[in-house]
């Protein structure tokens, strides 16, 4: 549970949030953060944590880019986490990568929050000493310049609530970034406009209070022990989200993650052990997912927005519609503008 009691003057008084904010929220969070976002630690491929249909979709899409790397005679690989966290993500790249036989693996993972970092040092130490893998983390400021040399990263990662917390300003020079360092593949995942409440750092029900203010783009939340906090965060379009990367990468897939799981499948917190999730639910749900992902009636529901994005020689990029039109083979269509508009409510941008 997120233990900080009282009221913080850090983490609620200012209307100017700073990540130095964001940053203290996911601190004081500490060890516990790990278990709450990804479930247990020492499992990293069992994807039992609050977002498990997700997780295991984003690991498909990064697995196969591993997959395909290395089918194409690729001996070595360069990782960067942007917003790692705790480092999970960024220790499943790893592993898969070193069992597939890369015998170099360069990797970075930074994050704003220095006990996250520390996290992740931690659960990474025996990744960091295997033959051929040269792994760190480190605490910086996604809005700062990246130290990574020009089209460098074969697979670039911002996961999560990594851009939610960012100035909406500042994500056209983050986007810029990434596409600069990168020469393979940036993924990234955000919470989408209609997606389910989150607190960040615990589980809903911990909360006595909470409100996103989408004209600030500010959540304040008030938690059971007392612990008030306010972060930035904003919730993305789909367009919005395309055309924040589109200049700088040609868009493979733009799709929503978890439109039903989140919604149908039983807690056991809460409903009676008669509501089951047996294999049949579980199938129709997959195949709900897969109908309905890129649909522009549902895919602003989702929990999340995934894009995928490669780097191409040519300046030319290209939106998801052009590279269908292409026959590039990326499934579904961005909902229309108006769509979008009352989506995001009277107050919003």
């Amino acid at each position: 549970m997120y233990r900080r009691r009282g009221l913080d003057p850090l983490l609620w008084s200012s209307r100017a949030i700073s990540s130095r904010h964001v940053a203290a929220v996911y601190n004081q969070a500490g060890d516990d953060y790990v278990a709450y976002a990804d479930g247990d630690p020492e499992r990293l491929f069992c994807f039992e944590g609050l977002h498990a249909y997700a997780d295991r979709q984003l690991w498909s899409i990064l697995e196969k880019k591993l997959d395909d790397l290395r089918a194409a005679g690729a001996s070595s690989v360069t990782i960067l986490d942007a917003g790692c966290g705790p480092g999970t993500w960024l220790r499943r790249v790893i592993t898969h990568a070193h069992r597939l036989g890369f015998s170099q693996i360069t990797a970075r993972g930074f994050d704003v929050a220095l006990t996250q970092v520390r996290v992740a040092r931690r659960l990474a130490s025996d990744l960091a000493r295997l033959p051929g893998v040269n792994l760190t983390f480190e605490v910086a400021d996604l809005r700062d310049r990246l130290p990574e040399p020009e089209a460098s990263v074969d697979i670039a990662l911002c996961l999560y609530s990594v851009l939610g917390h960012l100035p909406v300003s500042d994500l056209p020079k983050v986007a810029s970034e990434f596409g600069r360092v990168t020469k393979g593949y940036f993924i990234t995942t955000v919470r989408s406009i209609g997606s389910t409440p989150t607190v960040f750092v615990d589980s809903i029900e911990r909360a006595r209070h909470f409100k996103l203010d989408h004209r600030l783009d500010r959540c304040e939340v008030e938690f059971l022990n007392g612990c008030r906090v306010a972060v930035r965060f904003h919730l993305f379009n789909a367009h919005e989200l395309n055309d924040l990367f589109r200049p700088h990468f040609s868009i493979e897939d733009l799709r929503g993650l978890d439109i039903f799981h989140n919604r149908f499948v039983p807690d056991r917190r809460w409903n009676p052990v008669s509501v089951v999730a047996d294999q049949r639910l579980m199938l129709q749900l997959t195949r709900l997912e897969e109908a309905y992902a890129t649909d522009p009636g549902f895919m602003e529901r989702a929990t999340h927005l995934v894009l995928v994005g490669r780097r191409e020689p040519s300046s030319e990029m290209n939106s998801v519609s052009a590279i269908r039109a292409r026959g590039n083979g990326c499934r579904g269509s961005l909902p229309p503008a108006p769509l979008r508009d009352r989506a995001r409510g009277p107050g919003s941008r």
